[in-house]
């Protein structure tokens, strides 16, 4: 992964975040959502000045974007070929920005495809990793609390539809990311959780996109509480019976 987890989501996704994007988001955006769509092809070469063109932001913004798209392997610069688009096998398919570029683009069922059949794999194994640590004494105060800090919360949404005064899907969006995230953190496992801000934009797929005018099924929120009691009693297999359940019912 790239290491820019930290950016503002890419633009042509922000009325779903209600964030604002500066020029230098939408730069980012439009180039972005160019190479993952073909616009820019693969092998297509560039300048600054043709980007500058091509989207009517500044020289300095364009600089910036392209240095965030080259660390991300989209793109490669050179003295003598100046800006390159690379292929997909270059890209970093972890980075949250590619991520949401290929589900605005023609590659969304892939990408789907792609993000489920990584939980599928990891998530269940991190709840059973969780939960052993837990049996044999080894989870820390500090990774239990926010687990069940994260279950207090999910508890609110058990037996409605909503929770009252909540700001919609965001505000299950937040309380879901928080327990995925409070799974993998516990399960000790430093490869799995640096894979949180992937399976947090597949948890935000399904919650604004797919899901975004329904609310939250009770036996979704009930296998959520299932994993975090499984996981606090040590029951290994029971925690990722559970998890695995609420990957597939993704699917």
């Amino acid at each position: 992964m790239s290491g820019h987890d930290g950016l503002p989501p890419a633009s042509g996704h922000d009325d779903r975040t209600g964030a604002h994007p500066t020029r230098f988001d939408r730069a980012l955006d439009e180039l972005g959502t160019a190479i993952v769509r073909g616009d820019l092809p693969a092998g297509h070469a560039d300048t600054v000045e043709g980007l500058v063109g091509r989207t009517g932001a500044s020289r300095s913004v364009i600089r910036e974007a392209t240095r965030v798209l080259t660390a991300l392997g989209m793109l490669s610069a050179g003295r003598r070929v100046g800006l390159r688009v690379r292929g997909r096998e270059h890209w970093d398919v972890l980075d949250p920005l590619v991520i949401r570029w290929r589900l605005a683009g023609p590659e969304r069922t892939t990408q789907i495809a792609e993000l489920r059949a990584l939980r599928r794999a990891v998530e269940p194994e991190a709840a059973a990793a969780a939960a052993k640590r837990v049996a044999a004494g080894e989870a820390t105060g500090v990774s239990l609390r926010a687990l069940e800090d994260a279950a207090a919360q999910m508890r609110q949404w058990a037996g409605f539809g909503a929770v009252p005064g909540a700001d919609g899907p965001d505000s299950f969006l937040a309380v879901d990311s928080a327990l995925h995230a409070a799974v993998l953190a516990l399960c000790d496992n430093a490869m799995f959780a640096r894979l949180r801000t992937v399976i947090e934009e597949s948890l935000r797929e399904r919650a604004l996109v797919e899901r975004a005018d329904l609310p939250p099924e009770p036996h979704d929120v009930d296998l959520h509480l299932q994993v975090v009691r499984a996981i606090s009693e040590g029951r290994a297999e029971d925690a990722a019976r559970a998890m695995r359940e609420i990957v597939v019912r993704t699917g």
